[in-house]
């Protein structure tokens, strides 16, 4: 296993689609699924998508620790999707603080869909269809976002909502807000 570099925003790799890949069993895959994860916790993030380290492959890794479910709920272990597909079951978006592996030190506020349905494969070729909501659900959205070349500032509504995460968090400190989002 490796850490790899990861793609900062202003990389071509970033902007562009990622194409599907044939065979999830594949132990090419299966080596770059584990190098995303040992890359993810060094960084360290909790989602972590291939063009985000330089392979245009539609391959993402995600978590959800127990303190972003609602009370009560365990956390959404570690899930290594690939190809995934996404399906919104309502209308409604909430708006929620967003950061990026590949914006470091920035974070933004972004709409993002409440209730999703996703599918994809697993590494070892099963087919996984989930029902997110939440936070899940937003995890879930802005890494697929990427392998559609989509950054989370591109789904801002409102630029004077995005920036250095330490100067957020100040204005928010001091305005008595508590910023408990990504």
């Amino acid at each position: 296993m490796a850490i790899l570099k990861i793609a900062r925003m202003g990389h071509p790799i970033l902007a562009n689609p990622s194409v599907s890949v044939e065979d999830p069993t594949n132990p090419e895959i299966h080596h770059l699924i584990s190098d995303m994860i040992e890359t993810m916790r060094d960084a360290p993030g909790i989602g972590l998508a291939a063009p985000q380290v330089h392979i245009p492959k539609r391959v993402v890794i995600f978590y959800v620790p127990a303190s972003r479910m609602p009370d009560g709920e365990k956390e959404i272990g570690l899930t290594a999707l690939i190809n995934p597909e996404i399906v919104a079951l309502s209308d409604e978006m909430v708006i929620g603080t967003e950061g990026c592996l590949s914006l470091p030190g920035m974070a933004g506020k972004v709409p993002r869909y409440t209730h999703i349905q996703y599918s994809g494969l697993l590494p070892n070729g099963d087919k996984l269809v989930v029902e997110a909501e939440g936070y899940h659900a937003r995890i879930v959205q802005h890494e697929c976002d990427h392998l559609n070349g989509i950054l989370y500032p591109m789904r801002m509504e409102e630029l004077s909502t995005f920036g250095y995460t330490e100067e957020l968090q100040k204005s928010a400190d001091q305005n008595g807000a508590v910023n408990n989002d990504e």
